[in-house]
């Protein structure tokens, strides 16, 4: 099994950044994808970026440009820099881990961008 803890959530003023970070522990192994998804009220949960344990990057369309995803795979973490953020950036962000049949998701942390 995978354990994710995410940190890194809060509440910020349009146009401001905000950095999460998400620990993944247990049964990492060598290959896997580790990424971001976000669920805004009254909304499904959607992608936001995800990253290979090689650094191959994939970033939805409505983030590229403003949200950059990093990872230490010493350190099994997974990053996310959102500068810019909007107010559609309004959600509860949940980080993830896929490695063969294991799809592994966290609590959730929540962001909150004010006008």
């Amino acid at each position: 099994q995978v354990q994710l803890v995410e940190s890194g959530g809060g509440l910020v003023q349009t146009g401001g950044s905000l950095r999460l970070s998400c620990a993944a522990s247990g049964s990492i192994g060598s290959f896997n994808t580790m990424g971001w998804h976000r669920q805004a009220p009254g909304r499904q949960r959607e992608l936001v970026a995800t990253i290979t344990n090689f650094g191959r990057t994939n970033y939805a369309d409505s983030v590229k440009g403003r949200f950059t995803i990093s990872r230490d795979n010493v350190k099994n973490t997974v990053y996310l820099q959102m500068n810019s953020l909007k107010s559609k950036g309004t959600a509860v962000y949940y980080c993830n881990f896929v490695r063969l049949s294991t799809n592994a998701w966290g609590q959730g942390t929540q962001v909150t961008v004010s006008s």
